[in-house]
């Protein structure tokens, strides 16, 4: 009976076995062998090890074994007959013996891991045929045994009713039909005849009930109420066995008042554990590389920025899988060449079967992950853009994994929109970036132009320019708009050298490769406190990461952004799979994941696929270290 969970899932798996086919179960007795009850039924010991695979092991007297009736030829005993069945969703023990005509204490005297484990989707469980009754003389009761009589008290609600009596609303109204929005008091209703907490009745002034929807658990829960699971199994006791679809729940009246997202943790909610199957598309191109000559593929190495950002890439999802088996979580990867060919994706996808891939991982070029995407398609394979943030043509299979730069924009405004009320704000942009200016001043009330002159070499501005629009009472934030690093070098230069009376912050929607440039110093821009939009935030090299440990212990430098965006892309999807049904059902729930520099939030697009929207806003410190302000 210990084992009745595990070889059920064999006999499953290995010889498929079928709900409506019907078994017979003998409890072994004092004496009794495999071989004196294969002799007593008829059949083969082969036959027993089949369906009871535990057996090969040795019978246990009062252990149950179970054969299908048609392998039997004797029938010498009145042994119980049984059926399987499989769980589904919404199902709880009790509709299950309402189903089947039985017992709770009976699907639990047959089934023992349900004393201490909850039921869940896809459970397999023995239920006892018993002999049918002569029904001809029998009236039927409307008051089975499992079930009784009870009179709604004052202030009883039906949702207090069904929590005090642990079923669903839907199962108090399937047991009583004639049940209406109204319960009055003294009304006779048929419920459970056990019942799991003490009253019907909360403190409305602190409490209020939550009936939990399809495929809720604790840390979706957790996001949505802001309640912890010891938080609502210390308030809901009887949820330590876990949570069904429509239990009702005692929650705080706050509640879930804020909208607020938080941080999830997915190591912390990992349910399933099967097999998952990723695909990763990189552009290696490994037919240039010549195994015989070293020099050569170092110097292919150093002059190949796409294959340097492959390789880094393909390290980082290595060490996810690592990760992944570490947390009991069984990975098959596949990994392709797309040799950075759109025709190379179309033959690998024609060539291989993707139907049973839980996710690809790649391309990385923004016309071969819209190849993929549209060929997968068919399969509903879920498709995923690793570095390109680019505004593609989207499929319901696509998963955008870069928030846009648009997106960028919009967080960066917002930010600006809810801290610069009462500040000097003023808006310095190059002609190029005429459209981010109108935004500005139409999203900022507060906010001035200040429009750089115009020379042989480019835009630029004077001191006196800068002075003239600063104010010495209040704090001064210039918001900065340029894809020119002469304009950039010299409003940076300037505001470094204003009089020390200015209190001065630097912005920008786009932090873009121009405040790379080498006449641009890093010293300014921490000076200036320079803050700006970002999809990724730096790592403490201090901090005793288990990544960053297990990287540089492996490959004896510390990872590159590349290498960190393999990771934390592949570990992401690992989870979301192992602590959902499926990728889809991963990334419609509304949870922030956030790992060693990015972080994911993914959002369904109306008739398209998902994106990634969460970023940070970011800053300069003065120790040189970007540091997230939001």
């Amino acid at each position: 009976m210990k084992r009745i969970v595990c070889f059920f899932l064999l006999i499953v798996l290995s010889y498929g076995i079928n709900a409506q086919v019907k078994y017979r179960g003998h409890t072994v007795k004092q004496g009794e062998t495999v071989y004196s009850i294969a002799e007593l039924y008829g059949i083969s010991v082969k036959d027993i090890y089949r369906y009871n695979p535990s057996a090969k092991n040795g019978v246990n007297t009062a252990s149950l074994l179970i054969f299908p009736v048609e392998d039997i030829i004797n029938t010498p005993t009145n042994e119980t007959l049984f059926i399987m069945h499989k769980v589904k969703r919404k199902e709880t023990l009790f509709s299950i013996s309402q189903n089947y005509d039985i017992e709770v204490a009976d699907l639990k005297k047959y089934n023992k891991q349900l004393y201490s484990k909850p039921l869940k989707k896809k459970d397999l469980l023995l239920i006892p045929i018993y002999p049918a009754i002569n029904t001809t003389t029998v009236t039927t009761s409307t008051n089975p045994s499992d079930t009784k009589i009870y009179t709604v008290q004052p202030k009883e609600t039906k949702y207090g009713i069904a929590r005090r009596f642990g079923i669903s609303i839907s199962e108090l109204e399937q047991l009583n039909p004639t049940l209406g929005e109204d319960l009055p008091i003294g009304y006779e209703l048929i419920v459970p005849k056990d019942e799991v907490v003490e009253s019907a009745q909360i403190d409305e002034e602190q409490f209020s009930f939550y009936e939990v929807l399809p495929k809720e658990g604790f840390f979706r829960l957790k996001v949505k109420l802001g309640l912890s699971k010891e938080e609502i199994i210390t308030l809901n006791p009887f949820a330590a066995e876990g949570l069904k679809d429509g239990m009702v729940l005692k929650i705080p009246k706050d509640a879930g008042s804020e909208e607020t997202v938080n941080v999830v943790n997915l190591e912390d909610y990992i349910t399933n554990v099967t097999e998952k199957h990723l695909a990763v598309m990189l552009p290696f191109r490994l037919k240039r590389i010549d195994t015989d000559s070293i020099n050569e593929n170092i110097e292919l190495l150093r002059n190949d920025n796409t294959l340097r950002v492959a390789l880094d890439f393909y390290s980082g999802v290595l060490m996810a899988t690592e990760f992944a088996s570490d947390k009991g979580i069984s990975i098959r990867l596949d990994v392709y060449d797309t040799e950075a060919s759109e025709n190379k994706v179309a033959q690998i996808i024609s060539n291989n079967s993707f139907k049973n891939v839980d996710a690809v991982i790649g391309p990385l070029l923004e016309k071969n992950v819209v190849k993929a995407t549209s060929l997968l398609k068919s399969d509903d394979v879920p498709v995923f853009s690793p570095l390109s943030n680019r505004e593609i043509r989207s499929y319901s299979n696509f998963f955008q994994t870069l928030p846009s730069n648009t997106m960028k924009e919009e967080a960066m405004i917002e930010y600006l929109k809810e801290n610069a009320v009462d500040k000097n704000v003023l808006v310095v942009c190059d002609n190029k970036k005429n459209a981010q200016k109108t935004v500005l001043l139409s999203a900022l009330s507060n906010a001035k132009p200040l429009d750089p002159r115009t020379g042989e070499k480019g835009s630029f501005l004077y001191n006196t320019d800068l002075l003239e629009a600063m104010e010495e009472t209040i704090e001064n934030w210039v918001i900065l708009e340029s894809l020119n690093p002469v304009l950039v070098s010299n409003v940076v230069g300037l505001l470094n050298g204003l009089p020390e009376e200015f209190t001065v912050r630097l912005f920008t929607l786009d932090k873009n490769e121009v405040y790379d440039y080498h006449d641009i110093s890093n010293n300014h821009l921490a000076k200036l406190n320079f803050t700006y939009p970002s999809i990724q935030k730096d790592y403490n090299y201090n901090e005793l990461n288990p990544f960053l440990v297990s990287y540089k212990n492996k490959h004896g430098v510390f990872p590159n952004k590349y290498a960190i965006r393999g990771f934390d892309v592949t570990y992401d999807i690992i989870l979301r799979l192992a602590s959902s049904d499926d990728a889809y059902d991963g990334a419609k729930r509304n949870v922030v994941t956030e790992y060693v520099e990015n972080k994911f939030q993914y959002k369904h697009k109306l008739l398209s696929g998902y994106q990634n929207t969460a970023l940070y806003i970011v800053k300069y410190n003065s120790d040189l270290q970007i540091e997230v302000v939001r």
